[in-house]
């Protein structure tokens, strides 16, 4: 059995003729595909080309952006350099100016501290002013000083120049009108009128001895006489002294012995120091009864032709007619106030 030969003959090898009618049919799509692959082509081209551009472009801009970047950042960098500067700057101004504030507070408190101690210093002033006034009227009773003791505390007064203290000073403007109001009576006048007739009794002749003592200066003249004179002399007043003539106007003129006459002029002098406690005491009937018995015992006891016996007779009657009980009103108002201020200061 002979094998089977495939090999394709010559005949089979030759192309078959394509038919005329296919080709004419594909020349058209040919052409537009070789148009599009073209259009194609260039429009890859052109966009290749727009794309070279825009890289080109964006690297330009790139650079430049990096290049005003970079001066920006220069820039940034000095910006901050200048302000770290300044906020140093600042943080040395602010650390100054919480010092400087401090430094205020400090001042501030202390001109307070200092200021409420003047205040308080002028109120303790003002407090012993009338405290003062106070204790002249109760206990001496002199007016003049309680007005001037007064007039001291509105006077500190209108130094503070305070809403708070107007009720105080008030009070005080209305006591010291009334103190103002009262009669003179000068105390002080009357003590020295009195003082100065007590130091003038020791030199008040009596009536008894119907001439005052021997004066030292009459024994310094005897003295310094020659001995001759002196032994006469002597000898005269011892026979003066053995007879004895004295006249005597008033019946009811009492005899003393020589050391009697000390006594009495004591006595005297506690009298009118009684008068002058009186005074002071505003005891009017004392006053005036230890004024009359000490004049009814110059009238009695004592040489009414002396002048120095006169003037104190006088002045004993001129000082029984001076009124001194005199109604002195009392500082209530201002106390009260006072105390009620410094309630409230006590209460802050």
């Amino acid at each position: 059995m002979m094998p089977e030969n495939n090999t394709p003959s010559p005949t089979n090898m030759v192309p078959a003729p394509v038919p005329v009618r296919k080709a004419s049919r594909q020349g058209p799509w040919l052409l537009v595909a070789v148009a599009a692959l073209g259009l194609s082509g260039w429009q890859w081209f052109e966009t290749r080309q727009k794309l070279l551009d825009t890289q080109q472009e964006v690297s330009r801009k790139l650079a430049e952006f990096d290049t005003g970047n970079k001066e920006e950042r220069g820039a940034q960098k000095q910006t901050r350099e200048q302000i770290e500067a300044l906020q140093s700057k600042l943080g040395a101004v602010e650390g100054r100016f919480a010092e400087f504030q401090t430094q205020t507070e400090a001042l501030k408190a202390l001109n307070q501290d200092i200021a409420r101690g003047r205040e308080e210093a002028t109120l303790l002033e003002v407090e012993q002013a009338i405290t003062l006034a106070g204790q002249q009227l109760q206990l001496a009773g002199n007016v003049p000083v309680a007005v001037l003791a007064m007039q001291t505390a509105d006077a500190r007064l209108a130094r503070l120049d305070r809403p708070q203290y107007l009720p105080l000073r008030k009070a005080v403007t209305k006591d010291l009108q009334k103190l103002n109001a009262l009669p003179f009576v000068d105390m002080p006048g009357i003590s020295l009128r009195l003082e100065q007739v007590i130091l003038g009794v020791d030199k008040l002749p009596l009536a008894s001895y119907g001439r005052p003592a021997e004066k030292t200066e009459s024994q310094k003249a005897v003295e310094a006489q020659p001995w001759w004179q002196r032994t006469g002399g002597d000898i005269w007043q011892e026979l003066k002294g053995l007879v004895r003539i004295q006249r005597f106007d008033r019946d009811d003129t009492a005899l003393l012995a020589p050391g009697q006459g000390y006594f009495l002029r004591e006595n005297l002098k506690l009298r009118l120091l009684n008068a002058r406690l009186a005074l002071f005491a505003r005891d009017q009937w004392t006053f005036r009864n230890e004024l009359k018995v000490g004049g009814e015992w110059l009238a009695r006891h004592f040489d009414i032709n002396d002048k120095s016996v006169q003037a104190a007779q006088a002045t004993l009657r001129q000082m029984t007619a001076s009124e001194i009980n005199v109604e002195l009103p009392n500082l209530n108002d201002t106390q009260t106030a006072l105390r009620a201020l410094r309630q409230t200061k006590e209460k802050r």
